[in-house]
């Protein structure tokens, strides 16, 4: 059994029986048949020992999924499964699809509806912020201030919640069932506490501030530095060219990161993504204006919060990536979104909608930074997750739907594409989380607008005359420009995908068809586009020049494209 970032397992009590297939646990609970095909694997959760847990080698990653949802003291929803590194992404896929087998361990990365994440002000002006599962009782938020906070609490003291008291058995869960609750501690002896709910749907984490160095944790260190009468520069831009210039709108949320941030304002980690996401405050801490993702907390990354084991091999949780270049992707995306008609433009949207994005480095421990991506934030109305996809325009679709085909994004799902509903009713969306995008390889593109009834509509005049603008060449050459020179394998894939979408949008082909080509039907089929270039490959000598192999590849796309879509 893989033991990467998972706890010992004991003698198995009662509650560590595997989960069955009605939602009980019982080790009797499988029928014959079930037996035969019955793998055993164990769930590596957040803030909980690894459980035991039956699954059939033919069911689906979706219907693990449900039962995991649905399992008592879980109440999880949305949740993404890893498995050696990597996500089982493909939710109509079997399980042996993956080679998952007995004794492996799972890890389940989730989003918590009933967990908050919560600020705790004492009287002298210290300040702790913790990630409380609802589940857990008023008792265990006192004992783990005790413990990490390093506070005396003594006997005397209280807690109360719209001026009702509190008592030690009750559960988070229970105080308030207001979204906007605030809870009141009292401690008459020595101070006086305050917790308020920041986020009521953040991810908890097992992780303490002495395990892992995480950015919230550690955000409290700007107010040490700004009463030492340091002044650091609490967030800076990173340009690694001089001649780059970067946008107004770009300077204009740094500028506000650091007003945040010099108030006082922490990072408050999101209830989103498999690794460290803050939202950073503006100046009065009203409202957000931007998304921070740190490298060293990425998926698999050494100082991942979110209780993922670190690589092995570098690889990230998609294929053809590597762990700590999800912001470098991130910025790219940005970059690489031309507008229409102007792509040197200083003060532009992006055809596909991309948010502003840079690379900064960020105050960290008061005397050290975090290098990641400054994203943003866009006020939305949820993501495509929350409601089904018929109300969205066509072209809202097909803006994103070019943005992912050329790039070969690895990670496309309904939960970061956001949704903003615009005056008239008419609604907008937004594409965010790029870190999996320009793969060093097709394996794992995943688009679920794929299946959308708005990808088999044909792209509009103005979306073909944006497709035929795009170079790959000019792109790569772009991302030097701003200090990322792809390696030979990325641009290949740029390349490619970038070839295949304008010979697919010049012939009439949808978004669906183009993308069919591109993504795997099941785990352990090839793609179109994976068949296309091994045989582009068996067909030039070794050492043969890129641009002779890139011929090759454009012509048997060419004759692929005939044939089944003649």
């Amino acid at each position: 059994m893989s033991s990467a970032g998972v706890m010992a397992l004991g003698p198995m009590q009662e509650e560590f029986l595997p989960i069955c297939f009605d939602g009980g646990r019982s080790p009797h609970c499988l029928s014959g048949s079930q037996l035969q095909d019955s793998i055993l694997i164990f769930l590596a959760v957040p803030g909980a020992p690894p459980m035991p847990m039956s699954v059939l080698g033919t069911e689906s990653i979706a219907s693990v999924k449900l039962r995991i949802q649905r399992f008592r003291g879980f109440v999880v929803n949305k949740q993404r499964l890893v498995l050696d590194g990597h996500e089982l992404a493909r939710n109509n896929c079997h399980v042996k699809d993956y080679g998952l087998a007995d004794g492996n361990v799972l890890h389940v990365v989730i989003r918590m509806a009933d967990l908050r994440l919560i600020n705790i002000e004492t009287a002298t002006g210290k300040k702790f912020q913790f990630q409380v599962d609802q589940s857990r009782n008023v008792k265990y938020l006192k004992s783990k201030l005790a413990v990490e906070g390093d506070e005396d609490l003594g006997e005397d003291h209280k807690l109360e919640c719209d001026g009702k008291e509190l008592e030690d058995h009750q559960l988070i869960a229970n105080i308030s069932k207001k979204d906007d609750a605030v809870i009141h501690l009292f401690i008459r002896k020595p101070a006086k506490l305050r917790t308020q709910q920041v986020d009521k749907d953040t991810v908890v984490t097992v992780v303490t501030p002495q395990e892992k160095e995480n950015l919230q944790s550690e955000a409290c260190a700007v107010n040490a530095a700004k009463s030492a009468g340091a002044s650091p520069a609490l967030v800076e831009p990173i340009i690694i060219n001089p001649k780059v210039k970067l946008s107004p709108e770009v300077m204009r949320m740094i500028g506000s990161a650091i007003a945040g941030l010099e108030n006082g304002h922490l990072p408050v980690m999101s209830a989103e993504g498999s690794g460290g996401v803050y939202f950073m405050q503006d100046a009065l801490g009203e409202k957000n204006i931007a998304v921070f993702k740190p490298i060293d907390e990425e998926p698999m990354a050494e100082n991942n919060p979110r209780g993922l084991p670190v690589s092995t091999d570098g690889e990230g949780m998609k294929r053809g990536t590597l762990v700590g270049e999800g912001a470098f992707r991130e910025v790219a995306a940005y970059i690489l979104d031309h507008p229409v008609g102007d792509h040197e433009s200083e003060k532009r949207v992006g055809f596909s909608g991309v948010p502003p994005t840079a690379l900064v480095q960020s105050l960290h421990r008061a005397k050290s930074f975090k290098i990641g991506s400054l994203q943003m934030f866009i006020e939305n109305n949820g993501s495509c997750e929350d409601m089904g996809p018929r109300a969205f325009p066509v072209e809202e679709v097909h803006k994103i739907a070019v943005l992912d085909l050329r790039l070969a994004n690895a990670d496309r799902h309904a939960g970061n594409i956001l949704v903003c509903k615009e005056e008239g009713g008419n609604y907008k969306l937004v594409p965010i989380d790029h870190g999996y995008c320009l793969p060093e390889k097709f394996e794992d593109c995943t688009f679920e607008w794929l299946y959308w009834p708005q990808a088999r509509e044909p792209f509009s005049d103005e979306t073909i005359a944006y497709i035929k603008s795009l170079d790959a060449e000019e792109d790569i050459k772009l991302l030097k420009f701003h200090g990322w020179e792809l390696s030979a394998r990325c641009a290949r894939v740029l390349r490619i995908s970038t070839m295949l979408l304008k010979k697919g949008a010049a012939r009439g082909l949808t978004p669906y068809d183009i993308g069919r080509i591109l993504c795997r039907e099941t785990v352990n089929r090839d793609s179109e586009i994976e068949n296309i270039v091994q045989e582009a490959e068996d067909h030039v000598l070794p050492g043969t020049s890129e641009l002779i192999f890139l011929e090759t590849v454009s012509d048997i796309i060419d004759r692929h494209l005939d044939k089944k879509f003649a």
